[in-house]
């Protein structure tokens, strides 16, 4: 049991697959410029690496080694390709908004890393529970990369078009934030404050 919740537990905090291993910086930096981007695309990311990771850990024993990755992408395209669908029929104002980045998870490097590392080497529930608590990882830093940067670019945080706090928050948005170059910056902050609080104190030498 302990092991279960350690697969599921450790993607959030400790192999945070943004804020530790730093991976899939492309959809990160791309979409994370308001919270509503963050948690779409982070619940996009939780289906296709939640059951691509089922799927491959089924099939681990039964694929050779020599097809594998072509095995992988096939397996991981078809979970993307139904999130592609679904969210244009159901939410095609955020499906305009990501855009391309929506087909790019099949190349996600957090999806691959995954299904490689890990799926394909551990039975279906840990393998299920390491790509929920994964995606839910990558969810939660979009999240919070997108909230700093909509609250400070917009002085405003919406969803679905309506303004969460009506005319504002009541101070001159620096509209950098919403850009490339504001991106880069919370992240990079960010990033500073998550090691810095999950460091290790290190144990002093003793004195000869």
């Amino acid at each position: 049991m302990n092991g279960l919740i350690k697969d599921f537990t450790k993607g959030i905090i400790a192999e945070n697959p943004v804020f530790r291993i730093v991976l899939g910086m492309c959809p990160t930096l791309a979409t994370s410029t308001a919270v509503e981007n963050g948690f779409w695309m982070g619940l996009a990311v939780i289906f296709v690496l939640t059951f691509s990771n089922i799927l491959i850990a089924a099939v681990r024993k039964a694929v050779p080694d020599k097809i594998r990755i072509p095995a992988y992408i096939v397996i991981i395209a078809s979970f993307v390709t139904i999130v592609d669908l679904v969210m244009h029929a159901f939410v095609p104002a955020m499906y305009e908004i990501l855009g391309i980045f929506i087909p790019l998870i099949v190349v996600n490097c957090i999806i691959f890393a995954r299904a490689e590392a890990f799926a394909s080497k551990n039975p279906i529930l840990n393998s299920a529970l390491d790509g929920i608590g994964m995606g839910i990882g990558f969810m939660l830093s979009l999240i919070v990369i997108g909230f700093v940067r909509e609250v400070l670019g917009t002085a405003n945080l919406a969803w679905s078009g309506h303004s969460l706090f009506g005319k504002g928050l009541g101070f001159e948005p620096a509209l950098v934030m919403i850009m490339p170059p504001g991106a880069f910056w919370t992240m990079g902050i960010l990033l500073g404050l998550m090691n810095l609080a999950t460091r290790k104190p290190k144990k002093r030498r003793a004195r000869a």
